[in-house]
């Protein structure tokens, strides 16, 4: 050893002087520092775990959440197609009513029709009976104030049925 320490220029002494003074400021180190550099890089294990435990909270939290949030946008969807169906329910229960509303009003506008229709005719059917009368009448009285041979009679039959023809 004496080889290498003459070689680097030290010696014994100086050798032993230097480790004693090492391990004194070893010691030194342990006894003052050593526990405060502990208790930091504890301090600072101890942080850095709970803020780990604090980042796992909070994300469980927002899984949770979220969780939350879908389960209410669900029942919101649901919520909102069962109105939809009850909209388009109660639309086409208005439809049908309006259609069934529609096919009476057709009915009774039918029904008025023809009973109208049934005394224009009633009407038209007096006026045509009054209108025979008229001629009957008519024809009889010429025939009364003529005198009537076999031809006359005939012109006047003929006559009559010409007007009725006209008339109807």
């Amino acid at each position: 050893m004496e080889s290498i320490a003459s070689s680097l220029g030290l010696e014994l002494g100086q050798l032993i002087t230097h480790a004693i003074g090492f391990l004194i400021a070893v010691w030194l180190l342990k006894k003052f520092a050593w526990k405060p550099l502990l208790g930091l890089l504890e301090e600072r294990k101890q942080k850095i775990k709970d803020e780990f435990d604090t980042i796992d909270r909070k994300k469980e939290e927002i899984d949770r959440l979220t969780a939350e949030y879908e389960q209410k946008l669900k029942e919101i969807d649901a919520e909102a197609r069962k109105r939809i169906n009850e909209a388009v329910a109660e639309g086409q229960k208005i439809a049908a009513e309006i259609k069934e509303q529609a096919k009476e009003d057709r009915k009774n506008e039918i029904a008025k029709a023809r009973l109208q229709i049934e005394s224009e005719l009633a009407s038209a059917r007096m006026q045509l009976r009054d209108d025979i009368v008229e001629l009957a009448v008519e024809a009889a009285s010429k025939a009364v104030s003529e005198s009537l041979d076999d031809k006359k009679h005939r012109e006047l039959i003929s006559k009559f049925i010409e007007d009725l023809e006209q008339v109807q």
